[in-house]
């Protein structure tokens, strides 16, 4: 018999909240359906506005958006329900991840928040609803991220290969999978993935984002400003490491010489060389017996990314998770959905050797449905 959780994700691209159904039956998971939910572009701005603020951000703004998110994120669930023909009360749980709004794993105390009112989500879907999944780690001295490491080994370690699992989102990190499956998985956040890309085209060319890559696909590298960029020391920094906005937005970007007078096409293309470049650098550094990369999330969808990704690994072959029959586009969904089912079993969920928690943990926090 089925056992259906639903995930929830909206990433630091804010681009959309991706809502998925997944039957966690057997051990392997299994995608049902999906659905991407529009986030309205004034909503966008707002989210981005309190993530650029960081501490001068208000108590007004940062409470508002929990409220306003956690019934946007309701009704990505009932707009996927409906489209899935199934009922509510066929649904084990939503995993909801939340929107982050900071990120501060080094900072004394440290602390990281995700906004989206789980209350309301349980109140209106009716549904049990795990949420608030990264401060156990941090509790428990981890970097509260990357989480998905853990749900990688489950659906992409193979026996066969030495792999990396690339999730490039607005951050981008990744998943070394030994095919000795008594070596423990590692991973790490390597930079920026889609956020610089994004950022810089939503200030200077009111563009949400670089579509299918066309302005980086016109540009040239500057190649003094990829440089400048490549020295900051988060590059240097030894895992486990995290990172966010908090460190890669526009301010980190024009700090560094050759960025004024840049026209949009060699900024987007350099910037897009930034996030192949640390990506590719660090499974050098860390994975060099990888003998496949598997690419998800948003950056998966850009063919220049893709392209500058499989020139710099080769000759190690790179592929998306379509590879093995899972898109791309729900990865990160998918593994909150499996979190949520590892929470009500009283399981841990979290990789101390990816996160340095000092153990494992059950991550997220549960707020009952509906009783019956």
């Amino acid at each position: 018999m089925p056992e259906y959780y639903i995930g929830l994700m909206s990433g630091t691209s804010v681009d959309a909240i991706d809502a998925v159904l997944v039957d966690l039956e057997k051990s392997q998971p299994v995608l049902i359906n999906s659905h991407s939910h529009p986030i309205p572009d004034s909503l966008k701005l707002d989210i981005i506005s309190v993530c650029d603020q960081g501490q001068n951000a208000t108590l007004h703004d940062c409470a508002s958006l929990d409220v306003i998110l956690g019934h946007l994120f309701a009704d990505a669930v009932g707009v996927l329900i409906e489209k899935s023909g199934i009922l509510h009360n066929d649904i084990r749980a939503i995993a909801s991840h939340g929107q982050t709004i900071c990120h501060n794993p080094n900072d004394q105390p440290a602390y990281t928040v995700q906004v989206g009112d789980a209350n309301i989500i349980a109140e209106k879907t009716g549904i049990t609803t795990v949420a608030d999944f990264r401060r156990r780690d941090m509790a428990a001295g981890g970097q509260g991220a990357p989480l998905v490491p853990a749900f990688h080994e489950v659906a992409f370690r193979s026996p066969d290969e030495n792999r990396v699992i690339v999730n490039i989102g607005g951050i981008a990190n990744l998943t070394i999978l030994n095919a000795d499956i008594t070596i423990p998985v590692r991973g790490f956040d390597t930079g920026p993935g889609n956020t610089l890309l994004d950022q810089w085209v939503l200030k200077t060319l009111g563009l949400v984002f670089d579509q299918d890559g066309q302005l980086a696909s016109q540009g040239v590298i500057n190649q003094n400003l990829l440089n400048h960029l490549l020295s900051d020391d988060f590059f240097q920094q030894l895992p486990p490491k995290s990172t966010g906005r908090e460190l890669f937005n526009l301010e980190w970007l024009a700090s560094h010489p050759d960025t004024k007078n840049i026209n949009a096409e060699d900024m987007q293309a350099s910037l897009c060389e930034l996030t192949a470049q640390s990506i590719i650098q660090d499974i050098q550094k860390y994975a060099a017996d990888t003998q496949r990369i598997l690419v998800c999330g948003g950056g998966s969808r850009n063919p220049i990314l893709m392209s500058r990704l499989t020139e710099l690994a080769h000759p190690i072959p790179v592929d998306t998770t379509d590879y093995i029959n899972i898109n791309p586009d729900w990865v990160e969904a998918m593994a909150f959905a499996w979190m949520a089912q590892r929470t009500l079993g009283l399981h841990c969920s979290n990789l101390p050797s990816v996160t340095g928690a000092e153990s494992k943990t059950i991550l997220g926090a549960v707020y009952f449905g509906n009783l019956k």
